[in-house]
């Protein structure tokens, strides 16, 4: 099974960050986690696969930022009622 999750790590790392959906991101990122908790990893392994959970954790906190905009940009009247939303500022 460490081999099924090893090759599954290893396809994910050809995968541009930019490009992955928090979930995907997030799924590889546990992974990641586990593999390096295990302790069988070698060394330089261990340093790549660990960069490439630094980026997959950026990519998360990007896109939760993201969502939490537009959940801040969405209006509301009096009672509570979603009215619309506002256009997002992206900055």
């Amino acid at each position: 099974m460490a081999e099924n999750t090893q090759g599954t790590v290893q396809e994910n790392t050809r995968v541009d960050v930019k490009k992955l959906s928090f979930e995907r991101a997030i799924e590889e990122l546990e992974s990641i986690v586990k593999r390096l908790e295990d302790g069988k990893v070698p060394l330089e392994e261990s340093v790549a696969i660990y960069e490439r959970g630094e980026a997959l954790k950026r990519r998360c906190e990007e896109l939760l930022r993201q969502a939490e905009a537009r959940v801040d940009k969405i209006t509301t009247d009096a009672s509570g009622q979603v009215t619309g939303t506002e256009p997002l500022d992206v900055q």
